[in-house]
């Protein structure tokens, strides 16, 4: 419809005739002096509306933002306050992903859970103690020589720069090596805090480390009841989301540590046997070293083969130097493009630039124990925004239970209720017709070993959907 208004006079005029009735709003001077026509079309919105709802609406995910952040900032000061509880605990639990497969398996096979856990715990450190024995009296042996190769390797180094191509005159020189000794001083001193900061100023190592073999027993004898006795604090709902979500960013805890230690593995073995054949010193030691430091993506097998390198020219010279770098560059390269996408994109699936930035902010913040513990902690976080954002499209409708690959029955349990709940919200709005079927848990592995009830409490107690989700209650029950 259109509405005309008269500028002139507080009288109607008759609407200019039009072939159109929906044709956009005009203003039309008239050639005789008749008062302006103006005229709006009944879709139109003024635009200072659409503006302050725009307005409003980034102001208000603003404020969220700054709040999300500041608990962030908490959150992680909260957390360096309480590092020397916090760290073995961390420890421990990546300890049991390598000694709770063992474990579960004794247990399984009749083992008592504390002997069970007591074994695995022994072998780890008998074969920590069998590889210091073989390598600690090959470094010994041979670290005298190096050092000797260096200093002579220095000593040439400095004649050819006093030579006739450079021609720096020996007090310059002396300056500089001084000026680099302190620099090396430097960062030995900040490597070694670096490594201290992880482990705490306040209990020394020889605690954390006992807290940690502690810690990791009893994690291992009586892991199991976790989340039973969490389900039984939380109550039913947050007890199911606690388990599912739990159980997921475990999966992928021990994904990250199996799949980062074979491929540490497969460097270390190539590495060492390459450095080997070349004649480097300390080959074996390189190549624990190597193995080590593949828990550290980018950034540690970087530094490992970097060392490589340096002892091979300080030993060998400048062309085995090169040959090493090319093997190390060789291997670094298979395994990086075909070993590692095929492991870790199933454990962790992290883009590398935030492989990297984790690496560096959490080695900026509690030295080297941050940066290996930070691909597995963003690795978690990924694991959390991925479960909240598949509860949100069980919300919206955009996916079913069917859609979404559950680690436990908690999970299906919980995104059941969660899919009947918002498509009979969506009911009561006339979005939809029916709330959505409520899919078999028992389709589903169990995966804990615990009991755990589901809720018949479902709404619309007369719907069909109701009724068998009590049917699955009493399943899970059994």
């Amino acid at each position: 419809m259109i509405e005309s208004v008269n500028a002139k006079e507080n009288t109607s005029l008759p609407t200019p005739e039009r072939d159109d009735t929906s044709a956009p709003a005009t203003l039309t001077p008239d050639d005789s002096h008749d008062p302006l026509e103006v005229t709006v079309a009944n879709d139109q919105v003024d635009r200072s509306v659409v503006v302050n709802k725009a307005l409003k609406n980034g102001a208000s995910w603003c404020i969220r933002a700054l709040v999300l952040f500041a608990t962030a900032i908490v959150i992680g000061w909260i957390i360096k306050k309480l590092w020397a509880g916090i760290l073995p605990v961390i420890l421990a639990v990546i300890l049991c992903t390598v000694l709770g497969p063992p474990t579960y398996w004794m247990r399984k096979h009749k083992v008592p859970g504390a002997l069970a856990a007591l074994i695995s715990m022994l072998a780890l450190i008998a074969a920590i103690g069998a590889v210091i024995y073989f390598i600690v009296p090959q470094i010994a042996s041979q670290s005298q020589v190096l050092y000797l190769q260096a200093y002579e390797a220095i000593l040439q180094v400095r004649l050819w720069l006093q030579g006739p191509t450079i021609n720096i005159d020996s007090e310059q020189l002396d300056n500089l090596i001084n000026e680099a000794a302190a620099w090396l001083q430097d960062q030995a001193a900040t490597i070694a805090s670096g490594v201290l900061t992880g482990i705490s100023t306040v209990t020394s190592l020889t605690i954390t480390l006992f807290v940690v073999i502690v810690l990791t027993f009893f994690f291992l004898k009586d892991g199991h009841k976790f989340l039973g006795w969490l389900r039984g604090v939380l109550g039913r709902k947050q007890g199911w989301h606690s388990t599912e979500l739990l159980t997921r960013s475990w999966h992928t805890l021990s994904g990250f540590i199996k799949a980062q230690a074979l491929v540490s593995l497969v460097d270390a073995v190539f590495i060492g046997i390459g450095l080997h054949f070349i004649g480097v010193p300390m080959a074996s030691a390189l190549a624990v070293i190597t193995f080590m430091a593949g828990f550290i993506p980018i950034v540690g097998a970087v530094t490992a083969g970097a060392l490589a390198v340096i002892i091979a020219l300080i030993s060998l010279g400048f062309t085995k130097a090169l040959i090493t770098l090319a093997l190390i560059l060789l291997v670094q390269q298979l395994e990086g493009n075909v070993l590692s996408p095929i492991l870790q994109s199933r454990a962790m699936d992290l883009h590398p630039v935030i492989v990297l930035v984790s690496v560096t902010v959490g080695g900026g913040l509690f030295g080297i124990v941050g940066a290996f513990l930070a691909v597995p902690v963003a690795a978690m976080v990924a694991v959390a925004m991925r479960y909240a954002q598949d509860m949100l499209r069980l919300r919206s409708g955009e996916l079913t239970t069917s859609d979404i690959t559950f680690s436990t029955r908690a999970g299906l349990a919980i995104g059941t209720v969660v899919q009947h709940d918002a498509a009979a919200e969506r009911e009561a709005r006339g979005l939809n017709a029916a709330p959505a079927p409520i899919e078999d848990p028992e389709a589903m592995p169990d995966g804990n070993e615990d009991e755990f009830s589901v809720s018949a409490s479902l709404h619309n107690a007369g719907s069909a959907a109701t009724s068998k989700a009590r049917n699955l209650a009493e399943k899970f029950k059994r």
